[in-house]
């Protein structure tokens, strides 16, 4: 079943090489990336690079990649001419394409850019506050000492960093701001705020909020699926057991409370009737997180067997149901993915950090391949 899928995933994203150009798909609208798509200027833009990089390290096929190579080329002008960049999305930018070619190639060039980005990232980080802000300028009255789950994805590249330069001052800052991200984000039944304040003058706590989830107490799944893995990575770098007991404990909060089909719905307290927009793009960043926390967890855990049985499920439904197998021209990989259902900006289409993580996923399950947020 997973090479069957793998095939026509490869097939999918060769024929997007033809359809995409230069450009970068961010999110569909009905079913379509080629009529969205942007100059790389999204916090997506690596998801794209990353399946590049990807395709072509299963196949070994070059058209993978020398469009994978050019992307990097775009990211270099991107880091070089944008430095208005008020986002902590770095890592998710330059893991997946610089860093990825460094991995994979060992380009001295793509280390050194992937370098500079783990730099620019830097610059988010608050001395006063202990963190890294999410969104805005220094300062900023609405954004300033806000955190947001997402950034654990974000951080694998500051503990690169500090292994690849010998620059302790990135993994501290990563593992200081992991751990805030544990007090405060994670919820004492496990589930978790997609964003939180602190003060910025003190970086007393002032409490948690939501951005795209149903509302500030719910939970948002794409957020608690970042959790997940984001958690597991950190374990990854630091050896820190709290981050692994944490990304375990979400991971099972995460698969007990998915309806069904094992698929998840954009937030697990949204009210189910009427019947509320799936979200396939988390089930797919679970599952590779997932894969990544099953290889952390010792072998006598009392719950391999259930996350494993949860990770078969999801993947099991993600292809059978979710994915575009057969369906000719199909841009995406994977259908039912919600951007912002609340801003009612592609609640039920194509993700391509969906793509992204289903591919990973896939691709680990058949070959062991671990994607580029740390080298192998």
């Amino acid at each position: 079943m997973w090479k069957t899928a793998i095939e026509d995933a490869m097939n999918t994203i060769k024929s997007n090489i033809a359809r995409f150009g230069d450009a970068y798909p961010h999110v569909s609208q009905q079913g379509s990336y080629s009529g969205h798509l942007n100059a790389n200027q999204e916090w997506t833009s690596g998801f794209w690079s990353g399946m590049l990089w990807l395709a072509y390290e299963y196949t070994n096929d070059r058209v993978y990649r020398d469009a994978a190579v050019k992307t990097v080329g775009s990211f270099r002008n991107r880091l070089e001419t944008n430095d208005s960049i008020e986002h902590h999305d770095i890592g998710f930018l330059y893991s997946l394409s610089s860093k990825a070619q460094w991995i994979i190639e060992k380009d001295e060039a793509a280390k050194d850019l992937t370098v500079k980005a783990a730099d620019k990232l830097m610059t988010r980080w608050r001395e006063k506050g202990q963190l890294i802000q999410a969104w805005g300028p220094l300062g900023d009255q609405e954004q300033g000492g806000r955190i947001i789950i997402d950034c654990l994805m974000n951080l694998p590249l500051l503990y690169w960093a500090s292994l690849t330069t010998g620059d302790k001052s990135y993994a501290v800052v990563a593992a200081i701001h992991a751990e805030k991200s544990r007090r405060y984000l994670v919820r004492g039944d496990d589930s978790s705020y997609h964003t939180f304040y602190f003060d910025q003058e003190s970086g007393e706590p002032i409490g948690g909020s939501t951005a795209q989830g149903y509302r500030n107490g719910s939970t948002w799944t794409r957020g608690q699926a970042w959790g997940v893995y984001g958690f597991a990575l950190s374990y990854r770098y630091t050896g820190n057991p709290k981050f692994l007991e944490t990304s375990k404990r979400m991971a099972k909060y995460f698969l007990q409370h998915l309806p069904e089909d094992q698929v998840a719905l954009w937030d697990m307290n949204v009210p189910t009737h009427p019947e509320p927009y799936r979200d396939s793009s988390a089930s797919a960043i679970v599952c590779a997180g997932l894969l990544e926390l099953l290889e952390q967890l010792p072998p006598y855990d009392s719950d391999r067997d259930e996350l494993r049985q949860g990770l078969e499920r999801s993947m099991t439904s993600l292809v059978t149901k979710y994915a575009t197998i057969g369906m000719k021209d199909s841009e995406g990989l994977l259908q039912h993915g919600s951007y912002s259902v609340r801003g009612g900006n592609a609640p039920d289409d194509f993700m391509i950090w969906g793509d992204y993580y289903y591919l990973e996923a896939l691709l680990r399950l058949d070959r062991g391949m671990k994607g580029y947020w740390y080298e192998p």
